[in-house]
């Protein structure tokens, strides 16, 4: 097999792929039932009718909070590969140094997020 004979079996298996997920799509159209009622076509959240306009203020700070949080879910991310290089032989004292200035790091942004009060709920 050619260089770009392997490009072949994946384009082949990516169109097989799209055909299966097309073709269940088209299956779920052809056999649902389609009857639109009013009360159908309502938005729909959370069980409770929908009352007044659909424009709503939000807090900038709950995305500041899932924010801080993926910074820090991806920063145990980079600890668990660093655990297992720092039991390498002869990588100990770099490794240790590199992940106290990534630390070290995180530190700051979380003193900073802290001092211009994002932290705070209220």
């Amino acid at each position: 097999m050619d260089y770009f004979g392997s490009y072949l079996v994946v384009v082949v298996l990516l169109l097989l792929g799209g055909g299966i997920v097309a073709g269940g799509l088209a299956v779920n159209r052809m056999l649902r039932p389609h009857r639109p009622t009013p009360e159908k076509l309502i938005t729909y959240e959370c069980g409770v009718d929908p009352v007044g306009e659909g424009w709503a203020q939000s807090y900038v700070r709950y995305y500041v909070f899932a924010y801080l949080y993926v910074v820090f879910a991806v920063d145990a991310v980079f600890l668990f590969p660093w655990a297992t290089v720092f039991s390498a032989p002869g990588f100990g004292t770099t490794t240790l140094v590199e992940m106290f200035v990534f630390l070290g790091f995180l530190f700051t942004g979380l003193i900073y997020a802290g001092r211009k009060g994002v932290l705070s709920w209220l």
